[in-house]
């Protein structure tokens, strides 16, 4: 039995190298671990409210229309000309940004079948109202992952 669990963890260990191998030379600030956990947590709850925005052609819609929110971007995207232009984009809207190392974790996190590219997550749903409690939930949630953002990108800069 403990031979499974031991096999498990080393294909589970092969998997995340394998993902870490294919991400693409711009992708900082990359999330660590914790953080990666936390963004993708916060995906799923946004993505539950639908307060998420899928994709490079609605995210970069949504920026140039003035929305705010947490940027999250795949790290392992071919060809990487696809959203080269989205960190740029954040930036000059002041949009934290940051980037996760699988394309496929994100979209399983967003509720969808399709690896996605980028998701814009905003703490007002697109249509329709949530629930007070929800709403400061999902409003705490995205705090701490935009100061945890933050101080990644400071200790980058």
């Amino acid at each position: 039995m403990g031979s499974d669990s031991e096999v498990e963890k080393t294909a589970q260990k092969e998997r995340e190298k394998k993902k870490l191998l294919a991400l693409a030379p711009i992708a900082k600030p990359l999330a660590g671990k914790k953080l990666f956990k936390r963004a993708l947590k916060l995906v799923r709850r946004a993505a539950e409210h639908k307060c998420l925005k899928r994709g490079v052609k609605e995210v970069v819609k949504s920026i140039r229309r003035g929305n705010k929110g947490i940027c999250v971007i795949a790290g392992n995207i071919s060809p990487i000309d696809v959203i080269t232009h989205v960190p740029i984009l954040c930036e000059e809207a002041d949009i934290p940004y940051v980037y996760v190392p699988s394309k496929e974790d994100l979209a399983n996190a967003g509720a969808t079948k399709r690896p996605t590219c980028c998701v814009l997550v905003s703490t007002k749903p697109a249509k329709g109202e949530i629930g007070q409690e929800e709403q400061e939930k999902l409003k705490g949630e995205y705090d701490q992952v935009a100061s945890d953002i933050s101080e990644l990108a400071n200790t980058m800069f």
